[in-house]
């Protein structure tokens, strides 16, 4: 049985609180938070759950096993660190750290006490998401084209990041989970409505080693909720849209043939293909519930988790980038650390 503490019982500190409690493998023994109100009703919900303000009582109890961090980004480190050097095995929420930097460290310090470090990228969880890259990997889709992605609402908007660590961060962390390559350079674009506030809408473009490119497009500014993500290859392409009830993703039998025209072999003639749509079935278990287990079962065997240091590392690589690009009107900002997987 794994002991777990919670640091952060906020907006996502209940979900994470909920279904750990629920993971037949695991019990949660204490959960942290600054305000007392919040701890209040951890008390009321989980009796025999103990409470503190101070995150190092979770480090220092020998009845805690791994914590789990859902705080603001900038505190992630400092937190993730003093767990992982105090033994315990750690679950981030994302993104994993403010800078690759601190992404790093945090990595070669779990490496170093044979801790597992895992980051909170809910989405590679779904199963829509595991249904994408099942596809993607069986060569369905044929030769990838592109990725292209839009998250947009109206709010909420965040103080200490902008829409790009807040939102794009998911469709970041779902590509790296579905593509087989990483892009080297991003092209990013965006502005702040707010005085004194991040950027609340933001565009970011990827390019790769070949045919193939990415975009995401990122807003708390928008009138609607949309979340949508198309993904298309040279024999298939795939829509997956997030909001959808029951057929959160239809696969098409569409796509172009290009062939040489035999008159001229500089005109290409371009054939479009149209043909049947389908929708999978899909596993309709709680993405976290499985990511929960998932954690638990790692620690329990010392296993290297699906979304490991590794993945927090080149999703917040790409942020960076983007970051760095937007300061300079989207000049393309080569990624650092861009290795084959």
């Amino acid at each position: 049985m794994i002991r777990i503490g919670v640091i952060g019982y906020g907006y996502w500190g209940p979900n994470l609180v909920r279904n750990f409690a629920d993971c037949k493998d695991a019990v949660v023994r204490m959960v942290c938070d600054t305000r007392p109100e919040r701890l209040a009703q951890v008390e009321r919900r989980y009796p025999g759950v103990k409470v503190t303000t101070v995150p190092a009582d979770l480090c220092n109890d020998p009845n805690v096993d791994a914590v789990v961090i859902a705080t603001p980004v900038e505190t992630h480190f400092d937190l993730a660190l003093a767990s992982l050097r105090a033994g315990k095995h750690v679950l981030v929420e994302k993104p994993i750290t403010a800078s690759s930097d601190e992404a790093s460290r945090l990595i070669d310090e779990a490496q170093r006490r044979r801790l597992v470090l895992m980051v909170d990228h809910t989405f590679v969880y779904t199963g829509a998401v595991q249904k994408i890259r099942e596809l993607v990997g069986s060569g369905e889709l044929g030769d990838l084209y592109y990725y292209d992605s839009v998250r947009i609402n109206l709010g909420l908007f965040q103080q200490d990041v902008d829409v790009l660590w807040d939102l794009a961060v998911h469709d970041l962390s779902i590509m790296d989970f579905v593509l087989p390559q990483q892009p080297v350079s991003v092209s990013a674009t965006g502005l702040a409505h707010v005085p004194g506030r991040p950027k609340n809408i933001a565009y970011m473009t990827m390019f790769f080693d070949g045919p193939m490119i990415a975009h995401v497009h990122a807003s708390w500014l928008a009138p609607v909720k949309v979340r949508r993500t198309l993904l298309g290859g040279s024999r298939r392409m795939i829509v997956f849209d997030d909001l959808e009830g029951s057929e959160k993703i239809k696969v098409y039998d569409s796509g172009i043939s290009v062939d040489p025209s035999p008159e001229n072999v500089y005109q290409m003639l371009v054939g479009y293909r149209t043909g049947d749509m389908w929708a999978p079935k899909l596993s309709v278990t709680e993405a976290l519930a499985v990511e929960a287990a998932h954690f638990v079962d790692c620690v329990t065997r010392g296993a290297r988790p699906t979304s490991d240091g590794e993945a927090g590392l080149r999703v917040v690589r790409l942020l960076e980038a983007a970051s760095a690009s937007m300061q300079d009107h989207g000049r393309p900002v080569d990624i650092e650390g861009v290795a084959a997987r």
